[in-house]
């Protein structure tokens, strides 16, 4: 199995930035692409980034385009999430994912299957 935690979240003004982070422990050996999801209330889970196993292909939504970006590192087994110009419409639980199936950059939650419990970011206007 994988665990996968993720930390980083808070609060932050409109115009701020956060840095999600997101260890991944366990048999990390079958993990490949990760990505971050985020749901909002009353929404569904959605892409924020994904990056594929080498780390070389990214994607992002229109929606973070040029204001987020994701990287890992896998000699630390670590996944991070750079949000910069955060908007309110931000707010959202992050979710950290790993995939054992696919070593691309996958935006579809369908591919992922391990999940992180979760951590709230709130963007204040």
């Amino acid at each position: 199995q994988v665990q996968l935690v993720e930390s980083g979240g808070g609060l932050v003004q409109a115009g701020g930035s956060l840095r999600l982070s997101c260890a991944a422990s366990g048999r990390t050996s079958n993990t490949y692409a990760m990505g971050w999801f985020r749901q909002a209330p009353g929404k569904e889970r959605e892409i924020a980034a994904a990056i594929s196993w080498s780390g070389v292909d990214t994607y992002y939504p229109d929606s973070v385009k040029g204001r987020f970006t994701i990287s890992r590192d896998n000699t630390k087994n670590t996944m991070y999430l750079e949000m910069n110009k955060m908007r309110p419409e931000d707010t959202a639980v992050y979710y950290c994912a790993a995939s054992s199936r696919s070593t691309y950059a996958r935006p579809t939650i369908m591919h992922y299957d391990y999940w992180g419990q979760g951590t709230q970011v709130t963007v204040s206007s």
